[in-house]
Parts: structure tokens; C-alpha cells; sequence
């Protein structure tokens, strides 16, 4: 990279367009508006192309240009470029020609897409000399935060609410990170954490860091592109918190597609919450252009945000790409979760559950139409929440080491029988 930004330009204001230094601030001072990082595609289009990307390590930092860092990464170098698996079996049960599923629940270190946000927080952060990081989190951030921190050597807290799924809290403990546990829901963790951010010169990553953390999840967009074989998908159905992740891959299509990266086509990009937090899809459905902040209370703790920061451009995407968004009660949850397992073999967290129950959903009432395409977006392991789902996928069946005691089970269940003679 030839200069002291990288291919940044500045960051810049989602609102007005005033543009700000490439520093730890993330709101414009004249509207409030939230920055973004803007880029210089021109530079950009001169060195990035298919080939020279194919070339590169199976990394997200393939598309490192994209990416808002100035020099090389510096933490979790490893980071992304997860399978993306042609799901027929799931598409059969769910009455749609072609399903592929985008299986961040593998990724690496912490298994959940908040890796890739948190390796371009934390290596920005590095860049920009900070030495402690922090962030306010439903669970999985707090994981990545804590894991790549430590990978790093910088000093970690992390803020979450305090009835967290324990799979999620000991997956923040074991990495040394300090973990605070905050007597509310995760809206008040976070105003907590602007206070912390005006006081403490720490790098949070989704408050002062915002503007670079957010653009990690750009290269799952740019990676789902790349192995549908440099196109975009029809329909692609993202689970909302804040709503960034959606917008993201949204903006991934749009780079693509003004980089001559993939054909220009028309895409739909649906949204998907449980029906416990469903602020923005309960907005969509009613015609919004804005949503009514409200009190999470669902089994899909990852997506409990009741004040999601990006919910208007989420409904802004949706709004201009033609997608939907739907949502899904608890027990909906779980079945997408266990459908997802006993289709394709993968076990995703409580979002995963809500990605593939709404999809089903948006099939049913043919907004994804059954003879289309569409890619679901599944960001964590199931791993981390198996409180959900331990008194729902049934129980093991116990016998004494005796084949007779086994053949009795056999012959008492559904299962078919193969017997040698």
C-alpha cells in the first residue's frame, strides 16, 4: 500500500457526507449521523482483480483493499473465508430449487462471524496505537474480542448483559479478558459503554472503533460472491441485531459489482429476528421507514437488541433491494435449528435458527419465490447455546453391553433393520 491510509479516503458521514480524519470517532458533530469509511476505488480498481484475488491466501484479507486498514493486519490473520455449502437436502424441505448456506458457525478462532469485524477492529486499533480494547456485547463479540485480544497481547474488558447464555460467558473468561456482567439488557450495556468510551482513551470496538469494525463483515458478502463463482446471489437472508450485518453484505454486492468484480444484476437482501426482538421487521411489515425501540425477550440472546444502531439502514436496504423481513417465535427457532442440523449437518446457534425459520417463512408466503436461489447467512456455532436446545432434541437411550438388550431397542424403534445372515 502506497500510503499512510491505505486506500481509505476518510471517514464520512452516512447523513450530510462531511467527511472526518481516519481516527477513533465514529458520529458526525453537525447531525449525529454515524460514519463510514469511504475509499479510493479508482486506486482500487488499478490492482484488485479476480486473479490477483484468487491468487492471495484463503483469508478474508484477500480483499484486504476493501478492508479499512493502512498497512497489513496485525490480529487474526487466519480469520474467515468459511464454507459456503450448496444445501440441496435443506432446499427440498424448504420447497426452493437451489439453497446454499454461508456457514460462519466454523470460523476462525472463535467460531462465529464476529471474527472478522473484530480482526479489522483490533488491527486498526493497533494501528492507531491503542493498547487496551473493549466492547459491549450479547456474547459472540465478547468472545472474539477476548480470543483475538489475547492472540494479540492487548489487554481486554468486556461488557455484557448478565444472564448471557454460560456457554458464551466461560468462552470469554477462558482467554483472561476482564468480564463485567451488567445488571440489564444489552441496550443499557451499551450506554454504559459510550459513558466508559468518553472517559477511559480504550479502543471499543462498536463505539469509538465503529466506522472499521463494521466493515469486516463486508468480506462475507465479498466471499459468498467469490465462491458462487463471481456472482450475486438472488436473495440472500441475513439475522438482524443491529442491523449492520445485513447492511454490510449489502455494501460487499454494491463494491463488487462497481468494481466490474461480478455482472450487475438485481438482488434481494431479506432480514430475518425472533419474534422477542423484532424491531425491524415488525417496521418492514408495517410499511416503515423507522422502528419502535423494544424490550428483548427471547431465546436468541445474540439478537437481543431492542435499540438496534443500524435498524433504519437495515430498512433501507430492504426497502430498496425489494427484500422482506420476517421473524420467528422460540419454538420456530428451534426447529430452524435442528432442520439445519439434520438436513446439512450443521449445528448453528439460536440466529442460524432464526435465519432458517424465516427463510422457510419468506418461501411459504413466496417472497423468496420456490423455482429462485437464495444464500442463508449463519453466524454462529450452536455450540454456544445449547441451553436452547438441550431439552428439545430428545435423549439417549441406555442399555447394558448385552446385543440382546440392543436388538430389543432396534426392534422397538423405527429403524430400519439390517440383519446378515
Amino acid at each position: 500500500m502506497s500510503n499512510s491510509h491505505g486506500y481509505m479516503k476518510a471517514l464520512k458521514c452516512r447523513e450530510c457526507g462531511r467527511e472526518y480524519p481516519l481516527s477513533a470517532t465514529h458520529v458526525c458533530e453537525f447531525d449525529f449521523g454515524p460514519l463510514e469509511v469511504a475509499y479510493d476505488y479508482e486506486r482500487i480498481r488499478a490492482v484488485f482483480d479476480r486473479k490477483s484475488i484468487e491468487s492471495r491466501p484463503q483469508t478474508m484479507w484477500r480483499y484486504r483493499e476493501l478492508l479499512p486498514l493502512a498497512e497489513e493486519p496485525t490480529v487474526g490473520r487466519q480469520v474467515g473465508y468459511t464454507p459456503l455449502v450448496k444445501a440441496d437436502r435443506l432446499a427440498k424441505r424448504l420447497g426452493i430449487r437451489e439453497l446454499w448456506v454461508k456457514n460462519d458457525a466454523v470460523n476462525y478462532p472463535t467460531l462465529s462471524f464476529k471474527d472478522r469485524v473484530v480482526s479489522v477492529a483490533l488491527s486498526r486499533s493497533v494501528e492507531l496505537g491503542f493498547k487496551t480494547v473493549a466492547c459491549a456485547s450479547t456474547g459472540n463479540l465478547a468472545n472474539s474480542v477476548a480470543a483475538n485480544a489475547a492472540a494479540a497481547g492487548l489487554e481486554a474488558f468486556v461488557f455484557i448483559p448478565h444472564d448471557l447464555e454460560n456457554g458464551k460467558v466461560v468462552n470469554s473468561l477462558v482467554y483472561g479478558a476482564h468480564v463485567v456482567g451488567i445488571r440489564g439488557h444489552y441496550d443499557e450495556v451499551n450506554r454504559l459503554c459510550a459513558e466508559i468510551a468518553g472517559k477511559y482513551p480504550w479502543a471499543f470496538v462498536n463505539v469509538n472503533m465503529r466506522p472499521y469494525y463494521a466493515e469486516g463483515s463486508k468480506s462475507m458478502g465479498f466471499e459468498i460472491q467469490e465462491q458462487l463463482g463471481w456472482r450475486i446471489p438472488e436473495h440472500t437472508v441475513v439475522c438482524m441485531a443491529s442491523g449492520s450485518l445485513l447492511t454490510k453484505i449489502h455494501k460487499s454486492y454494491q463494491e463488487f459489482s462497481k468494481l466490474g468484480l461480478v455482472p450487475e444484476s438485481k438482488w434481494k437482501i431479506h432480514g430475518a429476528q425472533a419474534s422477542g426482538c423484532s424491531p425491524i421487521t415488525t417496521a418492514q411489515k408495517a410499511g416503515l421507514d423507522f422502528f419502535k425501540p423494544v424490550k428483548p425477550n427471547t431465546i436468541a440472546k445474540s439478537l437481543a437488541i431492542g435499540t438496534p444502531a443500524d435498524g433504519f439502514y437495515a430498512l433501507k436496504v430492504m426497502k430498496e433491494t425489494g427484500g422482506h423481513g420476517e421473524d420467528v417465535t422460540d419454538d420456530e427457532i428451534r426447529e430452524g435449528i435442528k432442520l439445519l442440523a439434520e438436513c446439512e449437518g450443521i449445528f448453528a446457534e439460536t440466529a442460524g435458527g432464526v435465519t432458517v425459520g424465516v427463510a422457510r417463512k419468506l418461501i411459504q408466503q413466496e417472497k423468496i419465490p420456490r423455482d429462485s436461489s437464495a444464500v442463508l447467512c449463519i453466524t454462529g456455532n450452536g455450540l454456544k447455546t445449547l441451553d436452547a436446545v438441550s431439552n428439545h432434541v430428545g435423549a439417549t437411550r441406555e442399555i447394558r453391553p448385552s446385543l440382546r438388550e440392543f436388538e430389543a431397542l432396534l426392534a422397538g424403534s423405527n429403524h430400519p433393520q439390517t440383519v446378515n445372515a
